[in-house]
């Protein structure tokens, strides 16, 4: 089998190729939202988008989330596929109406009958002084309502492969990306392909503790077991990439081969997706070596002075740690 033809892509520009190439297929697919003219609200993600597929498929609106977002969801109702893109996950708090009562009941509802194919597309803003008001994670709100499906993508391939799944899905998706990625570069396939939800990939196989984890955390996961594996401790890296409906199967698997588990978390440590791994785990009867450990944000505010953001955000070594705990 030939392997299909790359190109160096950044994750900010996977994403971009994924619109381009989904609205291209697609002439359903429209992209809705604040900033989408301005790369200093969506980076490069939105590059050319308006001048290869005009003001009637690529739309800026006005500043009011719950009214963009609920326009978008009567879009989907009627035929369209929208994608709608919050530049700061924060104040998509604005359209939980539409997103939670509407955009997640109405294939229940409607038993069946009527869908929502809208992708409504968060993004996570940290660091920078930014504070408390501009860098929240909510991804596990989403995840905890039945009815979304949620994917976090970690590098540049995912992130183009899980935006086109979730344009192509007939259900509503939470799209979460992470500015903190946006440089992060490799080789992506230069077709459009899919990247299925709900399916986890080894970052990296070993034998001594399973760090599962997602978005940004991979990365410093990863390096995490590059330090760890100078002291002759070998990590598995899992990448859940699917939030909601997580890949038990793989979690599972992997903390049977290595019967210890650290979870990392972009957000908060309390009622999150950390958590609900450690509790599929528990629920599962895999026999753990030692006590699961948690690695995510403390549960205060994010900080604005830069010396306290240092300490606010789990970093490899903080990884390193937990893992040094479970052995």
């Amino acid at each position: 089998m030939s392997m299909p033809e790359t190109r160096q892509l950044s994750f900010s520009l996977a994403i971009n190729e994924a619109l381009h190439q989904a609205m291209a297929e697609d002439p359903r697919v429209i992209l809705v939202g604040q900033g989408v003219k301005s790369p200093w609200y969506v980076g490069n993600t939105a590059t050319g988008l308006l001048e290869q597929f005009g003001p009637d498929r690529v739309i800026d609106t006005p500043v009011s989330e719950n009214a963009v977002t609920g326009a978008a969801v009567g879009a989907a109702l009627a035929g369209m596929r929208p994608v709608v893109v919050h530049p700061r996950m924060d104040f998509m708090l604005y359209a939980f109406d539409p997103i939670i009562n509407e955009a997640a009941n109405w294939y229940y509802m409607s038993g069946g009958a009527m869908s929502v194919p809208v992708v409504f597309w968060g993004i996570i803003n940290r660091g920078g002084e930014q504070a408390a008001q501009h860098s929240q994670a909510l991804h596990s709100i989403f995840s905890h309502i039945p009815g979304l499906k949620v994917v976090a993508p970690s590098c540049p391939a995912d992130a183009k492969g899980l935006m086109v799944a979730a344009i192509r899905d007939d259900n509503p998706v939470v799209f979460v990306d992470e500015r903190w990625l946006y440089r992060l570069e490799e080789a992506v396939p230069t077709g459009i392909y899919e990247v299925p939800i709900g399916k986890a990939r080894i970052v990296r196989e070993g034998i001594d503790a399973t760090i599962a984890c997602f978005s940004y955390l991979v990365l410093e996961a990863v390096a995490a077991a590059e330090i760890l594996e100078g002291e002759g401790v070998n990590c598995e890296v899992l990448d859940m990439r699917t939030l909601r409906p997580l890949d038990r199967e793989a979690l599972i698997a992997s903390c049977h081969r290595t019967r210890r588990l650290v979870v990392c978390d972009v957000g908060w440590r309390t009622g999150g997706i950390g958590a609900e791994m450690v509790a599929l785990v528990a629920e599962s009867g895999v026999g753990l070596a030692a006590p699961p450990c948690r690695v995510a944000l403390p549960d205060s505010p994010a900080p604005a002075a830069r010396t306290l953001e240092r300490a606010y955000y789990p970093r490899s070594e903080t990884i390193a740690a937990a893992v040094r705990g479970c052995l």
